[in-house]
């Protein structure tokens, strides 16, 4: 149910690259797959600098339900889907283990670029109860660029 293309449409994060880059970020599209184990599969395509930056994320079951694991060496990436209809829109706190700068963030995902006022203030809401600050929210514009992400699966 959770599967398909999502729009990421507003963020807060307290790691140092997204703030000082968040205000000129852009609506970003996530698809989301499972793979035959049970795995999440996610293929991200961001609007950076004039280019269409593409990544390819696993994380893996973690036995709890909504919760994954990042797969990587380099980075310990736990993600949880705090809440969701499936039909219109999921929240999202991933925690990034590093030892460099271990970070938090929240997103807001949409089937559509469009997003009610309602949702976004339960969003904006929920943003101090994660330790973090509205001052690291980025209501992301809607992004015409990038279009190849709707067939990118």
């Amino acid at each position: 149910q959770f599967a398909g293309m999502w729009y990421v449409t507003a963020a807060a994060s307290n790691c140092s690259i997204f703030l000082k880059m968040k205000d000129g970020m852009k609506s970003s599209i996530t698809t989301i797959s499972f793979t035959p184990e049970g795995d999440l599969a996610m293929k991200l395509i961001w609007p950076l600098l004039d280019q269409c930056q593409k990544f390819e994320l696993l994380f893996q079951q973690s036995g709890q339900a909504g919760r994954y694991t990042g797969t990587s060496d380099q980075e310990k990436r736990d993600v949880l889907v705090m809440e969701t209809d499936y039909s219109h829109y999921a929240i999202v706190h991933e925690v990034h283990q590093s030892e460099t700068e271990p970070s938090t963030a929240l997103q807001l995902l949409t089937r559509e670029q469009d997003v009610s006022p309602q949702l976004l203030q339960k969003f904006t809401e929920l943003i101090p109860t994660m330790g973090l600050t509205k001052d690291m929210l980025a209501i992301l514009p809607k992004s015409g660029e990038c279009p190849e992400g709707r067939g990118w699966h």
